[in-house]
């Protein structure tokens, strides 16, 4: 199984977000911290909104953060919500052109294993991916509110 990078990018901002969930974070922050064009963190973040994980406040001192506790987000509807599909081989495909597919038995085998795949990820919740914060906000740089930089 493979995820976008789309995905991925997705799951580094939920997780920066869940790292420091007592103020907002920005667009450019998240950017930065990566090393991700604006312009496709913008992307990600307002697919993240549209699913509702995450919600955007505008104006001076406006940002973003997380919709719901990282408790309350579970990692493998992150990926359903976020990856475009899961057509692990052609036969997946409605419009298939694999010449076994009325006698294969490759289909059910793959399609166990994605189930399999998302099972053990809804399994995980974003508190999960965040229980050692304190290393986590060190690794990611992240300032508290309050702290001088």
């Amino acid at each position: 199984m493979h995820i976008t990078q789309h995905t991925d990018y997705a799951l580094r901002v939920l997780i920066y977000m869940a790292a420091c969930p007592e103020r907002l974070v920005t667009v450019k922050e998240i950017a930065e911290r990566f090393e991700i064009s604006r312009s496709h963190v913008m992307k990600i973040v307002s697919q993240l909104v549209g699913e509702e994980f995450i919600e955007g406040l505008r104006g001076k001192g406006g940002g973003l953060r997380l919709k719901r506790p990282a408790q309350q987000i579970v990692v493998g509807d992150v990926v359903r919500r976020m990856e475009p599909g899961f057509d692990l081989v052609d036969c997946f495909r409605s419009e298939s052109s694999c010449l076994l597919s009325t006698g294969c038995r490759l289909k059910g085998a793959f399609g166990n294993a994605l189930q399999a795949f998302l099972a053990s990820l809804d399994g995980v919740t974003l508190a999960d991916l965040v229980v050692q914060k304190t290393r986590l906000r060190d690794v990611l740089k992240i300032v508290e509110v309050g702290a001088s930089a």
